[in-house]
């Protein structure tokens, strides 16, 4: 796969370029960002080229497949363009910033017989794959509920320009604060695992603690937390915060008929099952993919891309199931908005 790379910040670097660097089916042709000295600085440590436009990319022939790494509101624009122009796109989450966008994202894939995946990385994890293999099997019995949780010190530490005034902070370049940053994580990985799609949901946000260079209160939210319910009955709650300014929280609880399952919440055992009887397992399958990892461990994402295209087949990171996450980040918008339960 010859593959470039469009948007040249942090996930771009220390997940996008460093994953495909691993891969030996893969050749980094090049990298394109609109401040074009994060380009260069990119294309040389990866040994590749610097596209001056994005047009100029695009019309590469020689690459055949594009990570989408840039802001969210030009994932759509930005991952349509790529469709059309004939490349296979792995765009990064939150997969666009309103509903319309993410369904013709969707539609321009399947015209252009194009394979795109949203890099919803937590599917990929092995403690949550054998979750959701315990859960399917029937051995846990009936899904009933759940807590899950994403926390940490927000993204003015990760990303690119170390700043109060970063793009996440702001309404027009995010659209989404730590609802949708770090909520589609967990939103995504509840209907992944629970095997429904969610009916309802009810959300608060809020800005608590961070604010821009001068002073003022960022634009979007830096906390929230969300209940959902599911078709299928199970019902829980989604916790996001930008101001875990301590151990970062990235776990999950599912409470089964026959027992909980307790992820990624010991440092040791990334799975605890929990059983009914009394009986307890506890499974050190790996552990879970941080922001402070920088290149220390691998997400999956990049490897399922390439291995999708290679195979031509359908990827568990498909657009077109993860747009029913965003359908539910769409509601909790609304539900903020409305101050109710919103239906999905």
């Amino acid at each position: 796969m010859n593959v470039a790379i469009i948007g040249c910040g942090s996930i771009a670097r220390q997940r996008h370029a460093y994953e495909y660097s691993l891969n030996k089916d893969v050749k980094i042709v090049g990298f394109f960002d609109y401040v074009e000295s994060r380009a260069k600085e990119m294309a040389k440590e990866f040994n590749a080229k610097v596209y001056p436009t994005l047009e100029s990319l695009l019309e590469d022939k020689n690459v055949d497949s594009v990570s989408v790494c840039v802001a969210n509101r030009f994932h759509s624009d930005i991952t349509i363009k790529a469709l059309r122009s004939g490349k296979n796109v792995l765009c990064e989450k939150p997969m666009a910033t309103n509903l319309e966008d993410c369904i013709r994202m969707v539609e321009e894939a399947e015209k252009a017989k194009k394979h795109l995946l949203i890099g919803q990385n937590q599917r990929l994890t092995p403690a949550h794959r054998k979750a959701k293999e315990l859960i399917s099997s029937g051995k846990m019995g009936k899904t009933i509920a759940f807590s899950t949780m994403f926390c940490h010190g927000g993204p003015e530490s990760w990303c690119v320009d170390k700043s109060k005034n970063t793009w996440f902070f702001k309404k027009d370049s995010a659209q989404f604060g730590s609802m949708a940053d770090l909520g589609i994580h967990k939103i995504d990985l509840m209907r992944y695992l629970i095997g429904s799609d969610i009916e309802s949901v009810y959300s608060e946000m809020c800005v608590l603690d961070k604010t821009f260079e001068d002073g003022s209160p960022i634009e979007v939210d830096d906390n929230s937390v969300e209940i959902l319910k599911f078709k299928n009955g199970a019902f829980g709650t989604v916790t996001t915060s930008w101001t875990c300014y301590g151990t970062e929280y990235n776990q999950s609880n599912i409470f089964c008929q026959n027992g909980v399952l307790k992820l990624y919440s010991d440092p040791e055992y990334s799975l605890i099952i929990d059983y009914r009887d009394g009986r307890e397992e506890k499974l050190s399958l790996d552990r879970i993919q941080t922001n402070s990892d920088k290149q220390m461990a691998t997400s999956g994402v990049i490897d399922e891309f390439v291995s999708a295209v290679s195979e031509d087949r359908k990827s568990i990171l498909d657009a077109s199931d993860v747009i029913e996450s965003m359908k539910a980040v769409f509601a909790c918008e609304r539900s903020f908005k409305n101050k109710r339960e919103e239906k999905v």
